[in-house]
């Protein structure tokens, strides 16, 4: 049967059926391509899976589409997604039922990700969706979320051009969503936008970076252009130097292969941490419309320096090449410590240290502005550190101040305090949702804002792709460090170097409730 036969005669079922009633418009289809993978199941369902729950996504609209090469029934599915909803945040009595509701929404598709037969299935299933809602041609959403390899998404975007774009010319519309890496070097980035780019509109295509989604770096906007006291101190007057950190407390744990291919700047810095200096350093939009946003993000990375072989540091944590997937004689870095130097007139001489490691002390995430010393130190208290604004994104959620007070007593002591905003005790019941649940929404609501634009996905891959070539050739070696420790030393030295000042005797203590 020709696809136009089904389609006719799918519409015509429809409106019998639906003679009496008003038709619905804008049915919204997700398509999970990758569904069977570990990343659809414990990040991109559980993340659609709150969206429903919130009710952000209404059965009466929505449809959820797995797809993949896995030859398994729709319930097999469902059986493999159910054990990561289950237990999710926020349980209540009425979650078991919510699970089963939202499981119901979902089918299953096999097939190939480089052949139509499979897509032309997926098609005429999507089509049927939108047909039993009666929704008017032209209207229908359809997004496709690619939990997939890179090294697929040529062939599937072409998959998904040639077979299963729906018509939009009543606001209706085809979204994609991208996960990193987004290539390996400049020229494969760019290789892979261009293939892209041929069959979608840069507005359909969301290059997802989770990092975006993170509460407390969706904060930083709000942080620093809507508050009076943060305006005339953030620049080089004041800030002698940041530090975006992200550490892990384990190493590859199985992931060893994959790993080996990118290495600790590719996986972490070039992307998460990048972004994040972008909204730490750019200057203020003059809206909040994504693109004027993505405007300053792209003039920041383009005043970045060329990177220097003395303010890098790389490491690789002893024990890493015993994965038997790991070459013996690999140079991959575990740990990368990077200064870039933003050349504008905000940010002139003040050093941004990108620092990101596995197998280390401990885990977190975090954004660390050191201010400048003060002048006329009257106090003498300089020893016991400087103030410094502190943003933690990831565990335990805050912002904290450290500053200088007087230690309680008869004595004129000096001690090192706390301003300290934790999320935990200061938003007590509130689940703070998860980065993917905030990207997926932005997407079905076309918002661009937390996502990459491609030329600055090339601005950033221009800043690294000679340093990652120098490593990948064994210029650059990394330094054997100890599983469980800081860091190779030279790391603390690098730090040393570029003005950052240790601060001995304090530890942040997260408050309890």
């Amino acid at each position: 049967m020709g696809s136009g036969n089904w389609r006719s005669e799918l519409r015509s079922e429809s409106f019998a059926r639906e003679a009496e009633s008003e038709p619905e418009t804008g049915t919204l289809s997700i398509v999970v391509l990758g569904a069977s993978g570990d990343l659809a199941k414990k990040k991109t369902f559980p993340a659609l899976f709150n969206l429903y729950r919130q009710g952000f996504l209404q059965p009466s609209e929505v449809h959820i589409f797995g797809y993949a090469r896995t030859k398994i029934s729709d319930d097999e599915l469902r059986n493999r997604i159910r054990g990561y909803l289950i237990h999710g945040k926020g349980d209540s009595p009425e979650h078991p039922e919510a699970v089963s509701k939202f499981l119901q929404l979902i089918k299953y598709i096999s097939g190939s990700y480089d052949t139509e037969e499979g897509f032309r299935l997926l098609d005429k299933e999507i089509y049927a969706h939108e047909v039993s809602r009666n929704s008017l041609e032209g209207t229908s959403r359809r997004l496709f979320y690619l939990a997939l390899p890179p090294s697929v998404y040529p062939s599937v975007c072409k998959m998904i051009g040639t077979c299963c774009m729906n018509k939009s010319d009543l606001g209706g519309w085809t979204r994609i969503v991208v996960e990193k890496p987004f290539g390996k070097d400049l020229e494969t980035a760019e290789k892979l936008s261009t293939q892209i780019g041929q069959l979608f509109e840069e507005q359909q295509i969301y290059r997802i970076d989770h990092y975006l989604g993170k509460e407390l770096v969706q904060n930083l906007l709000v942080l620093r252009f809507a508050n009076r006291f943060f305006l005339p101190l953030w620049n080089r007057d004041n800030i002698d130097n940041v530090q975006i950190v992200f550490r892990e407390d384990f190493g590859t744990d199985g992931r060893g292969g994959y790993f080996d291919q990118y290495g600790i700047i590719r996986d972490i810095i070039q992307n998460h941490l990048l972004q994040v200096l972008c909204l730490v350093a750019m200057e203020k939009p003059i809206s909040l419309k994504p693109e004027h946003i993505r405007d300053e993000k792209v003039k920041v990375l383009q005043s970045v320096l060329e990177i220097k072989d003395e303010e890098v540091v790389l490491g690789q944590y002893e024990g890493y090449t015993d994965d038997e997937t790991v070459p013996d004689n690999s140079n991959t870095p575990t740990f990368a410590t990077v200064v870039l130097r933003i050349h504008n007139e905000r940010w002139e001489g003040v050093p941004f240290i990108l620092k990101a490691g596995k197998a280390l002390n401990s885990r977190k995430a975090e954004i660390r502005v050191q201010f400048k010393d003060v002048p006329g130190d009257i106090f003498k208290c300089k020893k016991q550190g400087r103030n410094e604004f502190v943003i933690r994104l990831q565990p335990l959620e805050a912002m904290y101040m450290k500053l200088t007070v007087k230690q309680p007593g008869l004595e004129m002591h000096t001690v090192q305090s706390e301003l300290d905003l934790s999320y935990m005790q200061r938003y007590q019941g509130v689940v703070i949702p998860e980065a993917c649940e905030r990207l997926i929404l932005d997407t079905i609501r076309g918002d661009q804002q937390h996502f990459v634009r491609r030329d600055e996905l090339k601005a950033a891959w221009e800043i690294f792709t000679p340093l990652l070539h120098r490593i990948d050739r064994g210029e650059l070696k990394p330094s054997p460090y100890k599983p469980g420790s800081r860091g190779p030393v030279e790391a603390d030295e690098l730090l040393e170097k570029a003005g950052y000042v240790q601060t001995h005797g304090y530890i942040w203590i997260p408050p309890t409730l």
